[in-house]
């Protein structure tokens, strides 16, 4: 009977991990220069330098060209869409 209980603990053990993990919230990733990103923030404001004046939102699905350089957290590119221009973004909020 105790080695049942034991058994049977184990098991809910490992299921409650597996579930678990299996809702842990996705991570955002730093961009890829070169590469075409798409935008996982719900929103990200598109400035004219590092911390600048904000130009536009770009908002979750949509995509920024990472070209580089990095400066401050920040990543130049081109933002697509409604924006359609060059600017900076706050680094890593890419899927």
């Amino acid at each position: 009977m105790v080695k049942t209980a034991k058994t049977a603990s184990a098991i809910i053990a490992a299921t409650l991990l597996t579930v678990l993990g299996a809702v842990a919230p996705a991570h955002a990733a730093n961009g890829t220069i070169g590469v075409r990103e798409t935008v996982c923030a719900q929103t990200l404001y598109v400035r004219t330098d590092p911390g600048g004046a904000w130009m536009g939102t770009l908002y979750s699905g949509q995509t920024f060209i990472v070209e580089g350089p990095r400066s401050g957290g920040y990543i130049y590119g081109f933002a697509y869409g409604h924006i359609n221009r060059h600017g900076w973004v706050q680094d890593g909020w890419f899927c």
